[in-house]
């Protein structure tokens, strides 16, 4: 079996072709790391590492010290134990969960590489062709969401994911112009709503009395309340005013789990970035065992972050949602590697 030989790490910074806001904070840049595993027998595998307001913690400089320290674990190894080491990581650095992540999508990218794998034909190979939803960031400023909004439809975009916050007027008049903006575009629509843990039960409740009053297309709440709150969640999930998906709260198959226990959500999110790919592969099979719903969500990623997110949806063939926009936020190419973007549509060839 092969060896690791080296793994480097480098920065990238790329300006966001709009502000991303949610109820945890705005940014206009993507600061990411890319990690690189090279094996004695040429083989390469190449991970992405985002940074996000969810953990705010995992810092680059953070990122880059967790990888200078597992470096040195890994040199020399055999790629096919990247697990069993994958798995130590995580215990040792429990608040570097996204840098583990990235570095587990390096190091199984070389590992199939070198067996002659393809990552499309290792998640199963059931489909070659997914369509995404694209997300409204919460700027209630009416020119630049018009500007962002336009684009959406002009690349066909037929589900878009609003990002709101706990407030409740201001929820309101946002949804309120997201919904006639889009409405210009004289196409049928459907809307899904992101808390990002802004909300407590009681504003929930009141902002689905506007959503209903208001007949807007909404097809499911994602990640309302604040992560640990699952009593909170099972409230408003026993309601069943429409799905709830856990994003924040799910992080690992014990998350999964607990949800599960709770009876909080009809569904969760999966983030390779945050889950890696083996947890990523336990929390998909505890949905499925206990019957919950299945996103499959991104990160401010690259292509090369984003890609693992799309093989698994297209090869797996397993999630009900898809929420794989970021490189949509990036000035980006409509090819990468053997997957051609074309709008909402991503394409296996």
């Amino acid at each position: 079996m092969a060896k690791i030989t080296s793994i480097h790490f480098q920065q990238i910074v790329r300006p966001l072709k709009t502000l991303f806001a949610t109820a945890l904070g705005r940014k206009a840049f993507l600061r990411n790391i890319l990690v690189s595993v090279t094996l004695d027998d040429g083989s390469v595998g190449i991970g992405e590492i985002p940074t996000s307001f969810s953990r705010k913690h995992e810092t680059v400089p953070v990122i880059k010290h967790v990888l200078q320290q597992v470096r040195a674990d890994l040199v020399s190894m055999p790629v096919d134990a990247y697990e069993e080491q994958v798995r130590r990581f995580r215990e040792c650095f429990p608040i570097a969960r996204m840098t583990i992540s990235g570095l587990e999508i390096a190091l199984f990218r070389a590992f199939l590489k070198s067996g002659g794998r393809t990552e499309h034909a290792f998640f199963g190979g059931r489909s070659r062709e997914l369509e995404t939803d694209i997300t409204i960031p919460f700027v209630p400023d009416e020119t630049s969401l018009a500007a962002w909004i336009n684009y959406a439809a002009r690349k066909g975009f037929r589900v878009y994911k609003a990002k709101v916050s706990g407030n409740l007027e201001e929820d309101k008049r946002f949804l309120s112009l997201v919904c006639g903006l889009i409405g210009k575009s004289r196409h049928s629509f459907q809307l899904r709503l992101d808390g990002n843990q802004g909300f407590s039960v009681t504003s929930f409740f009141r902002l689905m009395d506007c959503v209903r009053k208001r007949q807007y297309p909404v097809e499911l709440f994602e990640q309302p309340l604040p992560r640990r709150d699952l009593a909170g969640l099972r409230t408003i999930t026993e309601a069943a005013l429409l799905p709830i998906i856990l994003d924040e709260s799910v992080e690992s198959p014990l998350d999964a789990e607990r949800a599960v226990e709770a009876g909080a959500c009809h569904g969760i999110n999966v983030k390779i970035a945050k889950s890696g790919i083996g947890e990523s592969l336990k929390i998909l099979r505890v949905a499925k065992e206990h019957g919950l719903k299945l996103m499959i969500g991104c990160m401010t990623e690259t292509m090369v972050g984003l890609s693992a997110g799309i093989y698994c949806a297209l090869g797996s063939a397993a999630f009900d949602y898809i929420d794989l926009d970021g490189i949509h936020f990036l000035h980006h190419r409509n090819r990468f590697q053997n997957i051609a973007i074309e709008g909402p549509r991503f394409v296996v060839q």
